[in-house]
């Protein structure tokens, strides 16, 4: 079966087990996990932070970074389909007491005139604006990545504004990739800044938090109010070192994988790619209903061997991998070209 459903369902490789199994372990929460240790301050100075906060997953990652920058009856300019708004069980209100003020953007990126005029008045009737999200690459927009130039003039608005910025970064190492801008320059647009192992880099579990280091200090104690407080992490801590080691450079390979896919959809009568063009991994695609309900044509794809994610009526997702060679990749175009027939 080759499973396009998502880039978290890759196997550690060899080479990263074998770094698992040899990996130097403490405590981590008394701070005494060597390999987790490491890790955070590799992570960090890659992004130009002052410290790193390792956590299970990038929706704690991105929860805590709600929790350190908000307090109740605050609000987040954020986009309509980001992971946080959509994905993240309604955590900024449940786990923070903070409200989403969503706004519509194009294929998941924002422009400062959508955020112009969003700010609420300093008014006891009104929450407070106080922070802003980004997610890059953005999922639901289709693996887009925002410009350089975009971002850098989103943060500029929102340091006038006195707001403070966020990046869901879980995919931002295929946006490194793609253009060729340094995780440090990335870096210099926002105040905190998640970042996933977990996806494109292969590794089982764990995701982190960047930031200034009082903010990070402030969230590790976050993170034990969430649960997400663990010991001998440095095993997990392993896998990551040795995903940032062998696995960026080759997302250029899931990049050139999913170009096959997104060449297999448009030649089907019925399926329609949004966006038009796939920038990045994920490939997502319009279901006609002649051709039946999403979930309908995921099952022909099964029935050729092709997992791929139904992600509503209508929606389907596609995600290349680590796990996906080029040619089975060409395999499964085959089998979305079978769907005209």
């Amino acid at each position: 079966m080759i499973d396009l459903r998502s880039d978290t369902v890759t196997k550690p490789t060899p080479g990263m087990l074998t770094a698992m199994m040899h990996a130097e372990v403490g405590d981590d929460v008394l701070g005494e996990d060597p390999t987790v240790n490491e890790l955070e301050e590799r992570v960090a100075a890659l992004f130009g932070k002052e410290a790193g906060l390792f956590v299970p997953t990038g929706t704690m990652a991105n929860q805590i970074a709600v929790r350190v920058h908000c307090r109740p009856q605050d609000e987040i300019l954020i986009e309509s389909t980001s992971h946080i708004y959509l994905w993240e069980a309604g955590g900024p209100a449940a786990l923070s007491g903070v409200t989403c003020r969503p706004l519509d953007g194009h294929h998941g990126r924002l422009a400062v005139a959508q955020l112009e005029g969003k700010i609420r008045p300093d008014d006891m009737h009104a929450v407070r604006t106080r922070l802003v999200c980004l997610e890059n690459t953005h999922n639901r927009g289709g693996g887009t990545v925002y410009s350089h130039d975009a971002v850098t003039a989103i943060a500029a608005w929102a340091r006038r504004h006195h707001l403070a910025m966020h990046l869901d970064g879980a995919r931002i190492w295929n946006a490194i990739v793609k253009t060729g801008i340094s995780a440090a320059q990335w870096g210099h647009a926002f105040d905190t800044i998640a970042v996933c192992f977990s996806k494109g880099l292969g590794a089982p579990v764990g995701s982190m938090l960047l930031g200034p280091r009082d903010l990070i200090a402030h969230g590790r104690r976050i993170r034990k109010l969430f649960g997400g407080a663990m010991r001998q992490v440095g095993y997990l801590a392993a896998a990551c070192h040795y995903a940032l080691d062998h696995h960026i450079e080759r997302l250029a390979d899931d990049h050139a994988n999913a170009q096959i896919l997104a060449e297999a959809v448009a030649t089907v009568p019925g399926l329609q790619l949004t966006p038009a063009e796939v920038e990045t991994n994920l490939v997502w695609f319009e279901v006609h209903p002649r051709l039946g309900t999403a979930k309908q044509v995921a099952e022909r794809l099964r029935g050729y061997g092709v997992l791929v994610a139904p992600l509503g009526d209508n929606v389907i997702r596609a995600v290349t991998h680590l796990d996906v060679s080029r040619e089975q990749c060409r395999q499964a175009a085959a089998a979305i070209q079978q769907l005209a027939k």
